[in-house]
């Protein structure tokens, strides 16, 4: 038979044109009789086919952009009906805490009001504004002033922690999202750690804020425009205005409205050439009559409400998380899509480029202006934090290119409350400009302490193994919201009522069993010869001690959670990328 096969002779097939083409072409038309089509015909409708996807695609993508911009928008008037809401549940609470001047002579217990003041009003402004009414109204001394100063810019930190909180989702995402916004509070509590005792010896921030004061001529200035406040007030002001000297005034003892909301936006005056206008709007002469029975009420939701201002904190609270979870979702969906492949790359390349060598340091210095200069254009540092956090989260900006941007909108937000002092009256001047003065040099001090030496820049590694840990056990999250934010201060708080003794006896031993630890575990790692052979491990405790197995068990089974199906998109992984066509 093999030879019978190779014997045979068979024709060889001939090949047309019609063989040449793919099946394909003939279904669609595209092969006419006696072989291809005219190739400028062909040419045409692929120019068609190629313009119309453009066109689709370029569609496409304005669409997203605006709705990424739209979303922002309501991203940051939830921020600030939060900040409102905070304020409706909170604000008589942070007033009587300001109260207490014997409490506020202790240093700790002034740190801790002063994040407490600022988690429940979620506004620095406001708590900044306490504080300068109450020194400039003798209820508080500048030394006193400064921890609660310190405090305040502690308790900022708590809303990119609340927006990385939407990531938890996905493990790579929240993992990103909350090192964020955690490198930022260890930043602003490794300050504290270091300055608060230093302040308390020498006073340091104290007279160089008053070196500062009287080496320049102050005069009272204008307000700084507020861009971002001119863009949200459309919209926030039609749901809820509220009256921001109620709060200073329940402070200080001299409050005359029991509610916040504020019920009359102006009176009506009469010029002199009898025309009628607005006293909180623009009168057409300067030299105006009021008639003060003539009040103009307020438009919004909650004028001549019969609900009280918990009711009213409640339901904003509860509608402005609502609308910010879902505007942080969507931005970070329109991200991913935006976002993907060599153009994440490319963005990521950009946002995330290093000066050619021997420059390259100073890349981090123009991270921190340019954070210090988008945090003054938008008035405002927590907007600024929570916008860097879902980017962070998605993978377009790293750790190490967030860290020196947060610390830029530290000094941003000062610069915005020192123009803020000098807008002050005159009384109130020195005063205003001397806190404003000690916020800025504190949060300088901190960059000198935590960012000039590589070496010391600390923050880093201790947010990515913090990241790390909420990635794996997600509860700790809100076990450190917790108790950073509200029951460490709330129990430091408690004790400080009882008096400075009983602070220092309970505390102090806590303190130094904290310390203890923590050199133990490091010298665990480091030095295990120098330790005895009982400190070596943790094994002789109990597995609950030294371990959160047991606590994420217990969690998990209280809460049990579905596996999440990760979408298959990475900007970490270089065949992923150079898969993806440009």
């Amino acid at each position: 038979m093999p030879n019978s096969l190779a014997g045979a002779q068979f024709p060889l097939p001939t090949l047309s044109t019609d063989d040449l083409v793919d099946p394909s072409l003939r279904s669609t038309g595209r092969l006419e009789e006696g072989g291809l089509d005219p190739q400028p015909k062909d040419t045409g409708q692929r120019k068609e086919l190629s313009m119309a996807s453009r066109l689709r695609q370029v569609i496409t993508i304005f669409l997203k952009a605006c709705g990424l911009l739209g979303s922002l928008y309501f991203f940051i008037c939830a921020l600030d009906i939060l900040s409102s809401a905070f304020q409706l549940l909170g604000s008589k609470m942070a007033g009587d805490i300001f109260k207490d001047n014997k409490v506020l002579s202790n240093p700790v217990a002034g740190l801790v009001i002063g994040v407490l003041v600022t988690v429940l009003v979620q506004s620095s402004s406001t708590s900044s504004s306490i504080v300068v009414s109450m020194v400039a109204s003798k209820l508080l001394t500048v030394k006193a002033s400064v921890p609660i100063t310190m405090g305040v810019n502690v308790g900022t930190s708590i809303t990119s922690t609340l927006v990385s909180m939407a990531q938890s989702g996905d493990r790579d995402e929240f993992r990103r999202a909350f090192s964020g916004s955690a490198v930022h509070g260890i930043f602003n509590w490794l300050t504290v750690l270091v300055l608060l005792p230093l302040e308390s010896a020498t006073a340091a921030l104290e007279r160089l804020s008053g070196l500062a004061l009287r080496a320049a001529s102050l005069q009272p200035g204008q307000q700084a425009p507020d861009i971002l406040k001119a863009l949200t007030q459309p919209l926030t002001h039609l749901i809820v205005q509220l009256d921001s000297s109620a709060i200073t005034g329940s402070a200080t003892g001299s409050a005359t409205n029991d509610s916040l909301i504020k019920q009359w936006c102006g009176i009506r005056a009469e010029t002199e050439d009898g025309e009628e206008c607005e006293v909180s709007g623009h009168c057409p002469e300067r030299n105006s009559t009021a008639f003060p029975g003539d009040k103009l009420p307020c438009h919004h939701l909650f004028v001549n409400s019969a609900l009280t201002d918990v009711a009213v904190g409640c339901i904003l609270l509860a509608g402005s998380l609502l609308v910010l979870c879902a505007c942080l979702v969507i931005i970070v969906k329109l991200l991913n899509s935006l976002l993907r492949g060599r153009i994440a790359q490319a963005v990521r390349t950009v946002i995330n480029a290093d000066f050619p060598f021997p420059f390259g340091w100073l890349s981090g210095y123009l991270a921190i202006l340019v954070g210090a200069g988008l945090t003054f254009l938008l008035q405002s540092s927590s907007v600024f934090t929570a916008a860097i956090v879902p980017l962070m989260g998605v993978g377009v900006i790293t750790l190490d290119r967030a860290y020196p941007l947060f610390l830029g909108s530290n000094i941003g937000t000062t610069t915005t409350a020192l123009l803020a002092a000098l807008a002050s009256p005159a009384d109130m001047l020195l005063f205003a400009v001397q806190v404003a003065l000690i916020h800025f040099f504190f949060n300088l001090a901190g960059i000198l302490l935590w960012y000039t030496v590589p070496v010391l820049r600390l923050p880093i590694p201790l947010a990515k193994h913090f990241g790390d840990l909420t990635a794996h056990y997600r509860w700790v999250a809100i076990a450190y919201l917790l108790l950073a934010f509200l029951l460490l201060p709330l129990a430091v708080f408690g004790l400080s009522l009882a008096g400075s003794a009983v602070l220092a006896g309970v505390g102090g031993p806590l303190v130094g069993l904290v310390l203890l630890i923590i050199l133990v575990n490091v010298l665990q790692r480091r030095r295990p010869s120098w330790l005895p052979p009982c400190l070596r491990s943790w094994d002789w405790l109990p597995l609950w001690l030294h371990s959160l197995e047991p606590w994420d068990g217990l969690v998990t089974r209280c809460c049990p959670q579905k596996a999440a199906v990760k979408e298959a998109h990475c900007f970490e992984n270089p065949e992923v990328l150079a898969s993806q066509q440009l």
